[in-house]
């Protein structure tokens, strides 16, 4: 049966792709930088690693964990995912010289030390999860270089100092794990000209400051869904200007050291669904607006200095939202 011509036209246009992703080079760059790559982890870690060529060569398929694409007249590595493999030591720089990496996941190993500053030299990363390590230090403004960044998982582990401003100079930045650091200082307010910022959490620190100073900048947080910013030591009350938030579905304030009274501008709030208010210093009623809510499924009020008869909402069960979930 022949075929029709645009059959024939799409079989064209695909048989130099296939002919290119089988006998494209890699490029010595990125050939260069996963072998120092390998060399520095040990075989325990990287025993399937087989060949010089870690996108492939003859018979032997790509290293594992290693993503190839094809640009032009080579292949070079888009994607490195060694994952809970208990890498020990310090961040492996020679990931830095994989220019066109745009996934980075070495989340769950035992990195130690700080962020190199030359990861700002990964321009096209997108997804960079190195969540549950024991990383350190401050870290680097050079992070805020990484302009086609859309996911930053820093979770778990041990860095200190204030959250640098140049994550405000991140325009795709969507996800933002900070939680259980050292962080200290004020939260940057400059993190509200997001754009895109859908979740951000830097619970379990040692911050400072007021929510009031978060959300000075007008028109901050257009996107925003998710604000955790509970076991601090935020002080302040809630300010009514919150409720401009207006796709905030979940609000976390427990344990911090927050006074006054709850606005009801708050309740205004039509997505929010979960609050946690508990372990603070609030006080007076909650508005009726709260309880009369249509989405609101939970509301912890527990340990403060509320009006007897005032009451929770919802069975209290504990909010879980996992580390693990890749929202891509």
């Amino acid at each position: 049966m022949a075929h029709s011509p645009p059959a024939i036209l799409l079989l064209g246009l695909l048989i130099p792709l296939i002919f290119n992703a089988a006998f494209s080079k890699t490029l010595k760059r990125d050939v260069k930088a996963l072998n120092e790559i390998k060399s520095s982890l040990g075989w325990r870690v990287v025993y399937s690693w087989v060949g010089d060529d870690p996108c492939g060569d003859g018979d032997l398929p790509p290293w594992s964990g290693v993503t190839c694409s094809v640009q032009g007249d080579y292949r070079v590595v888009t994607g490195l995912e060694v994952y809970a493999v208990s890498i020990v030591g310090p961040f492996p720089i020679a990931v830095t010289n994989l220019l066109d990496l745009q996934r980075l996941d070495l989340h769950n190993n035992k990195l130690t030390g700080p962020i190199p500053p030359q990861i700002g030299r990964l321009k096209r990363l997108k997804i960079l999860n190195l969540r549950w390590n024991k990383l350190q230090d401050v870290l680097p403004p050079e992070i805020g270089e990484l302009k086609s960044l859309t996911h930053l998982y820093l979770s778990f582990n041990s860095f200190k100092g204030e959250i640098p401003r140049e994550l405000a100079n991140l325009p795709a930045l969507r996800y933002l794990y900070l939680h259980e650091n050292r962080f200290t200082g004020r939260i940057p307010a400059e993190l509200g000209t997001l754009q895109n910022l859908r979740h951000l959490d830097v619970g379990n620190n040692h911050l400072v400051g007021t929510i009031r100073e978060l959300i000075r900048i007008e028109g901050c947080f257009p996107a925003l869904r998710n604000l955790y910013l509970n076991n601090n030591y935020l002080t302040g009350g809630i300010p009514a200007q919150l409720a401009n938030l207006t796709n905030l579905e979940i609000l976390h304030l427990s344990h911090n050291k927050m006074t006054g009274i709850i606005p009801s501008a708050v309740a205004r709030l039509l997505r929010l669904t979960y609050l946690y208010l508990d372990h603070n210093q609030f006080s007076g009623r909650i508005p009726d607006a709260f309880y009369k809510h249509s989405f609101l499924k939970e509301m912890y009020i527990e340990s403060n200095a509320f009006r007897q008869g005032v009451n929770p909402i919802g069975f209290h069960k504990v909010l879980e939202v996992s580390d693990t979930e890749f929202l891509v």
